[in-house]
């Protein structure tokens, strides 16, 4: 059932349903709750599932035009707060990563799981910082141009074609996200610090979901890293959207991951 916290003087959106272990996705940039529908009838059956709109995003509103991932993961918190949730298991899309990643970092105690879904422990290297960077001067006077070209690249060629209802779907909710909560979140994963070794360190249950024709992530390259870690890996055959491209894979590893914990 979705549901509003006033926090700093905007409200945050989220969603609570099912009984168990307590389950938090979060989505990634221009998305919101809604694109975990799929995969929440799935875990629904068995868990408590909380999905959260971050800041800036769906139906949350912006706090200021800088959302550190650390910001992101304040609201999380305060929404886990008000629902007493002291116990969960965490899976973030892309930015909900990283966001993940901050909370965990914040209240390892708390997290028994964390799943990097199409995300990476990694911070931005200088080349990607400048994209953010050059994205964020453009946006304010090409918006729609802009979300257009970027969510484009977040489906692999083939996914595009096979997928257009949901490509287009997905689309329109990168729309309806606000030229504030555009830039607030560009800024914030540009500033976001490296968390590889709270991550390889982290005492919870871990797990990697990548696409090896992502054009966002160097798959690749952090599968290496990853495995030379005993970080588990699943390695799918398409983009960035792995929850779409290979929903039936994704739902399958998720609830693998969820269930050996």
């Amino acid at each position: 059932m979705p549901f509003f916290l006033t926090y700093k003087n905007i409200q945050i959106h989220y969603t609570d349903g099912g009984s168990g272990d307590a389950v938090i996705l979060l989505h990634g940039f221009l998305e919101d709750h809604t694109m975990w529908h799929d995969i929440s009838l799935e875990l629904i059956k068995t868990h408590r599932v909380v999905t959260i709109d971050l800041l800036g995003h769906g139906e949350t509103g912006s706090l200021s035009n800088t959302h550190l991932m650390n910001n992101m993961a304040d609201a999380v918190e305060a929404v886990l707060n008000h629902l007493k949730i002291d116990e969960l298991i965490l899976i973030g899309h892309s930015m909900g990563g990283y966001v993940a990643l901050a909370y965990a970092e914040k209240t390892p105690t708390k997290v028994s799981g964390l799943c990097l879904m199409n995300s990476t422990f990694e911070a931005d290297e200088d080349e990607r910082k400048a994209l953010r960077t050059r994205a964020n001067k453009m946006v304010k006077d090409n918006f729609v141009n802009m979300v257009r070209m970027s969510f484009a690249n977040l489906f692999s060629e083939y996914s595009r074609e096979l997928f257009k209802a949901e490509f287009e779907t997905a689309l329109q909710i990168a729309l309806k996200t606000s030229v504030q909560g555009y830039i607030a979140a560009q800024e914030g994963m540009r500033l976001r610090k490296d968390a590889t070794s709270f991550f390889i360190d982290a005492p919870f249950k871990k797990a990697i979901i990548l696409g090896r024709k992502d054009a966002v992530l160097d798959s690749e390259s952090l599968f290496r890293s990853a495995s030379k870690h005993c970080i588990p890996v699943d390695l799918f055959s398409e983009g960035h959207m792995s929850h779409i491209e290979n929903k039936t894979e994704c739902i399958s590893s998720i609830m693998h991951f969820i269930e050996n914990i």
